[in-house]
């Protein structure tokens, strides 16, 4: 009887000291990776050499899928913003195949981009509605009802984890986008509402890790200069630690250290990637068109969150040695119909040009060219105007020498707006030429001038002609210029409510299709600038 009772007594505690002992057993590891990519900007289609396209990412997302998911891993696939705008064949449907395809592709998330604004309010309802994904911002509110106007984050759960996702829009849009479709909206200041968000989400969802999907730039050391406080000072401005990662999108780079708080400029395809790490927060951002993918491969335990590897992967970008990647057969069949839609609609010649018109990035955000003053030419010509002015940002690509296409055209000029004009007095103009022609250049608001001659002295006019003529104050001029500028974009001074404006309707694409047309061949040497804006 001692005996057996004895047994029962130890049986009990041996099974209480294994259970301890099992309770205090390290949790194993939970192996996730995150996929990025930003700025697509149309890209649904691979370009004229091959590179990047949606149905080549499309098998190289499924490769990284399979080979995760057979270790135990999970894959989550997200987007830093800016679908929209830079290819006709995009820029015609909305962005239908763009959205159809990334969806096809998995998408859990994107941060809504600045470009999501190019179009009326109810584009990006119906855009949300092919995405089938969260389209997260969560400092855009309505004026009217002070609430938010879209999604501001998603939790998902991965392997028993539970992730936070927000999203997040560089107030910048309030400056850049098309003041028409974004005057009911209210862009705030996305550091503070991502300060309160996170305090929120820690609350109430009580997440494993936050994830913050942005759509406000990188800038080394947050030296932004006059564009809105992007990635870096956000990771700064939060608590410690306080969210796993910023994936970003906006300044369009592949986003590569060279050292702490220095980017490596001269990155190249298929080379390592060490990411942006701040206060304790890894940055991201895999530069534009889906020209990489972003991979971070972690290791989450016993609550602390380890980054195995990261990787820029190139999507059959020229000058690598790297394997072309086969484009996947079902997003092919997906995207056909619309990218052929396009090119019946595109490819029609409208004229031709004896030399390149020069509409670089690079070049048109820093020095007067010839295709800005052929665009300034082609709206004047149009509504009879004695000058014409749109900012650089407008402009997004160059015309070769030979044959024009409409489609050409539209590259050029994708946005959609529409042409105006404003009668004013010589002084009107004088002070409106004031502001506009001191805008600083490498921003999309630095002006293309076209009949216009000036000198600067300590910021201030001091020569003005207008056609080769000094500017009279008190005789009236007509100005031509976008609906976008004439609206306040790029912080224009606003003309809409000027007695002597008008709107004519006239798309601007279609208008310099037109002019080319009329005047073809064109000359660009004869649009060449001529000290058309000099400092002193």
């Amino acid at each position: 009887m001692r005996l057996s009772r004895l047994r029962l007594l130890v049986i009990p505690a041996v099974v209480s000291v294994l259970l301890a002992c099992a309770n205090h057993q390290p949790e194993p590891p939970l192996h996730f990776t995150i996929l990025h990519t930003n700025d697509h900007h149309g890209r649904f289609w691979r370009n004229e050499q091959g590179e990047y396209g949606m149905a080549a990412r499309k098998t190289l997302i499924e490769q990284i899928r399979q080979e995760v998911e057979s270790r135990g891993g999970s894959v989550l696939l997200f987007s830093g913003g800016d679908i929209n705008t830079g290819v006709p064949e995009s820029d015609m449907q909305q962005a239908k195949p763009d959205f159809l395809g990334m969806r096809l592709l998995g998408y859990d998330a994107m941060a809504l981009g600045n470009h999501e604004f190019d179009n009326p309010l109810e584009v990006i309802e119906q855009q949300r509605q092919w995405a089938g994904f969260p389209m997260l911002s969560a400092n855009i509110y309505d004026r009217k009802t002070g609430q938010r106007r879209y999604q501001a984050y998603q939790v998902f759960e991965r392997q028993g984890l539970r992730i936070a996702v927000l999203g997040l829009t560089t107030e910048d849009t309030a400056k850049i986008g098309n003041p028409e479709y974004i005057r009911d909206l209210e862009f705030r200041d996305p550091k503070a509402e991502a300060v309160r968000l996170v305090a929120e989400l820690k609350v109430k969802e009580q997440p494993d890790l936050i994830i913050v999907l942005t759509h406000m730039g990188h800038y080394d050391n947050g030296q932004h200069a006059i564009n809105a406080p992007g990635d870096v000072t956000l990771a700064r401005t939060l608590p410690t630690g306080s969210v796993a990662m910023v994936i970003g999108g906006h300044s369009q780079e592949p986003l590569c250290m060279e050292r702490e708080n220095v980017r490596q400029v001269d990155y190249q395809p298929g080379s390592a990637c060490i990411p942006d790490y701040q206060n304790g927060i890894w940055i991201m951002q895999a530069h534009e068109w889906g020209k990489y993918v972003g991979r971070a491969d972690f290791v989450f335990q016993q609550g602390k969150l380890t980054l195995k590897e990261y990787q820029l992967l190139p999507v059959n970008l020229r000058n690598t040695t790297l394997p072309v990647i086969a484009e996947h057969s079902e997003m092919l069949e997906l995207l056909t119909p619309y990218q052929e839609i396009g090119r019946q609609q595109l490819s029609v010649t409208i004229g031709e040009t004896l030399t390149r018109l020069d509409g670089d990035r690079a070049q048109v955000r820093f020095e007067q060219t010839n295709l800005g003053r052929l665009i300034g030419a082609a709206q004047s010509h149009k509504v009879g105007a004695d000058l014409a002015v749109i900012s650089g940002g407008g402009i997004r690509d160059s015309i070769a020498a030979g044959p024009i296409s409409y489609k050409d055209v539209l590259k050029v000029q994708p946005f959609g707006n529409t042409l105006a004009y404003v009668d004013m007095s010589g002084q009107e103009l004088y002070d409106y030429l004031a502001q506009v022609a001191t805008k600083p250049i490498d921003t999309g608001a630095y002006p293309q001038f076209f009949s216009v001659s000036m000198t600067f002295h300590n910021s201030q006019p001091q020569k003005v002609l207008i056609g080769g003529e000094p500017i009279q104050m008190e005789r009236t001029y007509r100005l031509a210029l976008n609906s976008y500028n004439a609206s306040g974009g790029d912080g224009y001074p606003v003309l809409t409510g000027h007695a002597g404006y008008v709107n004519t309707g006239f798309v601007d694409a279609d208008v310099l299709r037109e002019f080319i047309a009329v005047h073809s061949p064109i000359d660009g040497n004869t649009y060449l600038p001529v000290d058309s804006i000099r400092q002193h």
